[in-house]
């Protein structure tokens, strides 16, 4: 297969690595890593040796991924403060036409699911991603990752479950998380604390990453009154020449802060019953390259 050859059929596939790596590791930036390492794997081979060119890459990157999570885990046990999953826009417009699988790529991408996934083992992560936001059927799922298919889903069985378990039981409206966002920002900036108590839940927690890199609490803030007199005390500490984008980002409408128009901050809402559940908050500079 000429290098020109085997480009354009790395290239027609590169959107599914990329997704597959992201849902994987949680980080843009690995994920770019992982499938730059799968291109060099794959333009060093003789391709006229592989069936089936799609397979061949989805399986490397799989494994890839699965050998990046295994050192990421270990390095995690050092990292300052919560973790949280990278910030990556996800405004598929034309590029995923069909609504049903907006909805599939958009909930499997989702930052409460990916927190989730980070307590399930590499090889559970890895048939989750592959059976729930790509449809790989048992079979197939066990040719690539070399085990049988009753161990595949077994392991697809113990993560169903598991994730089922954790992950947000509400469908909110995107209209009224609109809502709720424009709310949140209106009393959050201002510092108003009697408004941000009418939108948090009683028992709502805030959970902020910033890697030590950035002002932000290095443990979860639970319970509305911890969480509104934290937003207001920090109300008056904006970054430089700040600006406010609503965009869609892990498949819902997020809040970014943007300072000298670069994001500076991502904001996250998970709401049911109209009120604010978690917040989750990206503040760690390293991690805003897939909004750029």
């Amino acid at each position: 297969m000429a290098a020109a050859t085997a480009l354009e059929s790395f290239e027609d596939h590169r959107r599914l690595l990329t997704g597959v790596a992201y849902r994987m590791l949680g980080r843009f930036a690995d994920a770019e890593d992982v499938v730059q390492d799968v291109w060099l794997k794959w333009a060093a081979l003789d391709q006229s040796q592989v069936r089936e060119p799609k397979a061949y890459l989805v399986r490397m990157t799989t494994h890839l991924a699965i050998d990046r999570l295994r050192q990421a885990q270990s390095r995690r046990e050092s990292y300052v403060g919560p973790w949280l999953p990278e910030p990556i826009a996800t405004d598929f417009g034309e590029a995923v036409p069909d609504t049903a699988e907006q909805a599939v790529l958009a909930d499997t991408v989702g930052v409460a699911v990916l927190v989730v996934l980070e307590s399930l083992s590499p090889l559970e992560r890895a048939v989750f991603v592959l059976r729930e936001a790509f449809g790989y059927p048992f079979a197939e799922i066990a040719e690539l990752l070399d085990r049988s298919e009753p161990a595949v889903r077994q392991l697809a069985g113990r993560a169903r479950r598991h994730v089922d378990e954790r992950r947000p039981r509400y469908t909110v409206d995107p209209q009224e998380r609109r809502d709720l966002t424009e709310r949140f920002l209106a009393a959050a900036a201002g510092g108003r604390l009697t408004d941000l108590m009418e939108l948090l839940a009683p028992d709502v927690s805030l959970v902020a990453d910033s890697g030590g890199k950035s002002r932000a609490p290095r443990r979860i803030v639970a319970s509305a009154d911890k969480v509104g007199r934290f937003l207001v005390g920090i109300s008056d500490r904006a970054p430089i020449d700040p600006s406010f984008e609503f965009r869609e980002v892990n498949g819902v409408l997020a809040l970014i802060v943007l300072s000298q128009g670069k994001p500076d901050s991502v904001v996250t809402l998970e709401t049911s019953n109209g009120r604010i559940d978690t917040i989750y908050l990206v503040r760690n500079p390293d991690k805003m390259a897939g909004l750029l």
